[in-house]
């Protein structure tokens, strides 16, 4: 169904149990858990899917080991239990990640931990050896019965330095754990709707919609690309949107002060010494400030990562300067021989964490963990507003399922599927042996007639969805994209009428990772919009604007210029 016909159709008949605003994580795993209970559910966002905190990631799903010196016991089993569903789940998207520490002393932190544990302590402090390996200890003991992953390990000096030989001379010892990476958050998000609405006809999903006020039984949304408002009567409404919870709310005549987000920025840089140096392995360390740092494989990329700022408003969510400065500063203390400066840097990207207010003395202490802040019908609204606090992206499913299970309760309705088990999109029926993989693309590509290596891109791209996406491809005449040969322009037009970009941007940064893996050229720009702009009706004057609106967005939320490429 096409964004115009979804329209009409809510125009025809206002009436809905649950609308949700806000399609980043926590709204999207809601809508796909309702949405399998049988429930008609509309989910509308004043952005394009998974294009605020969520599209900020990480791209690692992960337990939160620090969170344990917050006394946050429940978030971390919670959390590493969930990682391990993520990658049964999803393994088309999410794979088992060795996660090194490097630790330079031993019993560092020792005292500290317990204080911090109690409120007594706020100062960050360096972890050392004996932390760390409690720590790990209590990650294996929450998921042991799983067994996705393996257990930790920790190698002395001489043997660390053997297997990584850039690491700095001075570490003791190094950890390996293992989390979970995450390639594309945004694809991730992607297959959650569509699992919801192939589900589940009555489950619908728009971008580009915003929730504008409310009265009474209605909610006015607003088209933010025709300027149209149109009114939907709901039962429930749950506040999904992230850093802007306050903001929606009071639009519909709420004040609240629900959230207290923070700031996290990454860069992306095309360094081979660097993504040599780290293997397949994520680093996870302390900076000097005792904020928790990463350095992390994209494909061949390398993320470095994160801050944590408070921020008043996210829409000015940036990765400035300073920030720049702090990460190509924070890579020394690991890798102190190699050198990182800005000309390495393809990407930046930057977003807003939806964390509680809070009164905490460092951003480091605010609760990690999720909750449901509920504002009861009243005099002005005839229907409860669920606002879903707080969260990460790896308990997204937890939190997504306790979201559905309160909406279910309200409606007086039973729940028909667990989501603990169930394949996310294209992890269904996903080879996950290379054996299994090879018969996979033999047999595709003896279906399809399309080549073996056409075959395994789509298979790494989607998925097991990409059955669907070769069927279409085979059925027509089809010529590989001149500025990217990887893509072809039938595979564009499939993702462009299943997945409903609305702009251009839409496809080069969240259906595909050009953007991010630095292969955008200007003429490859130009000719993705002619695909893009020939497949949804676009003008000379509206592809033209396009252009331009992108090359925008990339130089000033991305740090991406052209002028000399």
């Amino acid at each position: 169904m096409t964004r115009i016909e979804t329209i009409e159709l809510l125009r025809e008949d206002p009436n809905i149990s649950v609308l949700i605003i806000g399609a980043g994580i926590n709204g999207i795993g809601s809508f796909r858990d309702l949405a399998l209970q049988g429930v008609d559910v509309l989910i509308v966002d004043k952005g394009d899917f998974c294009s605020g905190a969520s599209a900020a990631s990480s791209h690692m799903v992960h337990g939160g080991i620090r969170y344990l010196e917050n006394g946050e016991f429940r978030l971390v089993r919670e959390a590493v239990q969930e990682r391990n569903r993520l990658i049964e789940n999803a393994p088309h998207y999410v794979k088992p990640l060795p996660t090194i520490i490097p630790i330079f002393k031993w019993f560092s932190g020792l005292f500290n931990a317990p204080l911090k544990f109690i409120g007594w302590l706020d100062k960050p402090s360096e972890r050392g050896a004996v932390i760390i390996k409690a720590g790990l200890m209590m990650y294996d003991f929450y998921t042991r019965e799983q067994g996705t992953v393996s257990r930790h390990q920790f190698k002395f000096r001489k043997d660390s330095l053997e297997q990584f030989p850039e690491l700095n001379p001075r570490v003791i010892c190094t950890a390996r754990y293992y989390d979970g990476s995450m390639l594309s958050p945004e694809r991730i998000c992607i297959d959650l709707l569509l699992d919801g609405e192939t589900s589940n006809p009555h489950a619908r999903a728009i971008n580009y919609v915003a929730a504008e006020s409310a009265s009474a039984d209605a909610v006015t949304l607003r088209d933010q690309l025709t300027g149209e408002t149109y009114r939907v009567n709901p039962k429930i409404v749950i506040n999904a949107a992230g850093p802007w919870i306050d903001i929606a709310n009071r639009g519909m005549g709420h004040e609240t002060r629900f959230i207290g987000g923070t700031k996290g920025s990454h860069l992306i840089l095309d360094h081979q010494q660097l993504r040599t140096a780290i293997g397949e392995n994520e680093f996870f360390f302390e900076n000097k400030d005792g904020r928790i740092v990463l350095i992390f494989p994209l494909l061949d990329k390398v993320i470095v990562g994160t801050s944590d700022l408070p921020i008043d408003d996210p829409e000015h969510a940036r990765c400035t300067d300073e920030e720049v400065d702090y990460f190509l500063e924070l890579i020394k203390i690991v890798f102190p021989d190699i050198v990182v400066d800005r000309s390495q840097i393809i990407y930046r990207f930057s977003g807003v964490r939806p964390l509680p207010a809070s009164e905490a003395g460092t951003t480091g202490q605010i609760s990690r963990d999720h909750s449901i802040r509920v504002l009861e019908p009243g005099q002005e609204l005839n229907f409860p507003i669920f606002n879903l606090v707080g969260g990460k992206w790896t308990s997204f499913r937890a939190f997504s399922e306790e979201a559905a299970n309160k909406t279910l309760e309200y409606l007086h309705l039973a729940r028909k599927i667990s989501t603990k088990d169930l394949p996310i999109g294209g992890g269904l029926n996903f080879p996950t042996t290379e054996a299994n993989q090879q018969e996979w693309v033999t047999a595709e590509t003896k279906r399809t007639g399309l080549s073996e290596k056409r075959i395994k891109t789509l298979l790494n791209r989607y998925g097991s969805r990409a059955a669907g996406i070769s069927d279409y491809i085979s059925q027509g005449e089809d010529f590989p994209l001149q500025n990217f040969t990887d893509f072809s322009q039938r595979e564009l037009r499939i993702i462009i009428q299943r997945e409903r970009p609305v702009h251009l941007d839409d496809l080069l940064l969240r259906r595909t990772m050009l953007a991010k893996l630095g292969q955008l050229t200007k003429p490859g720009i130009v000719e993705i919009t002619q695909v893009i702009g020939e497949e949804l009706s676009w003008s000379n004057m509206q592809i033209e604007e396009e252009i331009l609106r992108t090359l925008d967005l990339l130089d000033h939320q991305h740090g991406i210029k052209f002028n000399e490429r």
